[in-house]
């Protein structure tokens, strides 16, 4: 059975969700999109994605053409035709398809945004634990990572240069720093503190970054918000990195060095466990 899927305010088929050629996130990548994580049928950190897309947009100047209640009956009206128990929701907003290709923003008058969400069914996505392997790459994106737009092509060919390394994924370096991995913030862990490159223009805002950090926190553990190289990450105790798809991920291996003793570590663990536990407590 075909999933139904969501396009412009109404529910269909996937294989009758059409959208026109001259839509302007296809031509220009003038869109962006969020992925909420759904856990026994219930939504996971839905506010704060409601939050961030309305940041996003905000920063692109384009309007958002459904309101946060609507927002959330649609994921909900999907999850539930769908049938989703575990698994993801994904959105996107586009500027809209004006009729034809201009460089120039349309009038948002005349053109209104394309909006359009879809399931993917995950069985087993909180039980799943794989720890990851990483190659490093230079970071050459644009300088507005904080926007979480679909200009995604990058860290797509960093996933194919890890996966012909034999690895999982990429973390990007700029300057001689770690930005992030291409889908996800990074972090490692050196005698019991917790370190990770604090927010700004260089990295994604990530949603699931600011619950673990939260709930670090109030479990005492010492968070330090700071760059770090690779050499310093093949010499911590541990490395991790957070997503809202993986939530918290052990890292053992970067650039073909184990991080610590090369299993996952204990610290990235236990916030998987906290993580999870206090998420799917206030999850919709």
């Amino acid at each position: 059975m075909s999933r139904t899927v969501y396009v412009n305010g109404e529910y269909l088929p996937e294989e009758d969700a059409k959208i026109s050629i001259f839509d302007r996130g296809f031509l220009f990548a003038d869109g962006v999109y969020e992925v909420t994580s759904v856990l026994g049928g219930k939504l996971v950190d839905f506010d704060g994605h409601a939050v961030r897309l309305d940041r996003s947009l905000n920063e692109l100047d384009m309007p958002n053409p459904i309101s946060k209640e609507d927002l959330l009956a649609v994921h909900h009206k999907l999850v539930a035709d769908n049938g989703i128990d575990e698994g993801l929701v994904y959105l996107q907003i586009t500027r809209g398809a004006p009729g034809d290709r201009d460089f120039a923003f349309p009038d948002p008058e005349v053109c209104t945004p394309t909006i359009v969400l879809f399931t993917q069914n995950k069985p087993g996505l909180a039980a799943k634990v794989s720890p990851v392997k990483v190659i490093s790459i230079e970071d050459i994106r644009w300088g507005r990572r904080d926007i979480k737009t679909v200009q995604l092509l990058y860290p797509s060919m960093g996933k194919m240069m890890a996966k012909a390394a034999g690895c999982d994924d990429a973390w990007l370096v700029e300057d001689g720093y770690v930005t992030e991995g291409t889908s996800n913030n990074a972090y490692i862990v050196k005698g019991g503190k917790i370190i990770t490159r604090a927010l700004s223009t260089d990295i994604l805002h990530g949603i699931t970054r600011a619950a673990v950090l939260r709930f670090a926190r109030e479990a005492q553990m010492e968070v330090e918000e700071r760059s770090f190289t690779i050499e310093e990450a093949q010499q911590a105790d541990e490395a991790f990195f957070t997503s809202a798809s993986a939530f918290v991920m052990p890292v053992v291996e970067i650039d073909g060095a184990k991080v610590g003793d090369g299993e996952p570590g204990s610290v990235a663990l236990r916030l998987r466990e906290i993580y999870l536990e206090e998420s799917l407590k206030k999850a919709v």
